[in-house]
């Protein structure tokens, strides 16, 4: 039983290594972008909210994806644990997840973050949205997020850290590359697949 969360910036990779993660493991892979985009594209109120929210470089607000998350880990796949990537962002969504763990006498294992070097995000990021159509990747926007996640997720990591649950990974090189730096730290915590 593992619930972890795996942080770092737009474009480091979270999303790819979290599906292989969660495969690994046995566990979801909660991706609070693909429960946003799923809605987007179903045209759900919810959807709506969230396309004219993210058009414009901000993140949805805590309140809205504090609820999503919690109805999330509810559901019965994520009791015997959970991968959580996108959230939480901040230190209020920090104190809402702990509030929500500890409702189910629940806690975290391991925080893992992927350090990345910035402007290789951003070309990473500024391809991905030429590849896949995404109209708001673009670089204005994409610089923004970064600047966005510095400021508000960045001090997750001091907070994980003097909890002793964050492990830095490189999250720079070939996917089976940072998969392996990554299961190497797991293992031990989670114990191999």
């Amino acid at each position: 039983m593992t619930r972890m969360i795996i942080l770092g910036p737009p474009g480091a990779g979270k999303g790819t290594q979290a599906a292989l993660i969660a495969e690994r493991y046995g566990i979801p892979a909660i991706s609070t972008g693909d429960i946003f985009r799923a809605n987007i594209k179903a045209e759900t109120e919810l959807g709506k909210q969230v396309k004219e929210i993210t058009a414009s470089g901000a993140l949805v607000p805590d309140e809205l994806t504090n609820r999503i998350v919690e109805d999330r880990l509810a559901q019965t796949d994520a009791q015997e644990g959970f991968l959580l990537d996108g959230y939480p962002r901040n230190l209020g969504q920090v104190e809402a997840l702990d509030t929500m763990l500890r409702a189910t006498g629940q806690s975290l294992d391991v925080v893992i973050e992927l350090v990345v070097d910035t402007e290789e995000v951003v070309q990473r990021l500024l391809k991905r949205a030429e590849v896949e159509g995404r109209e708001d990747d673009t670089e204005e926007v994409v610089r923004h997020r970064m600047d966005v996640y510095t400021e508000q997720t960045a001090p997750l990591s001091e907070a994980y850290d003097k909890r002793g649950l964050l492990e830095r990974v490189d999250g720079l090189g070939e996917v089976d590359e940072v998969t392996a730096r990554i299961t190497e730290v797991l293992d031990p915590i989670a114990g191999p697949a």
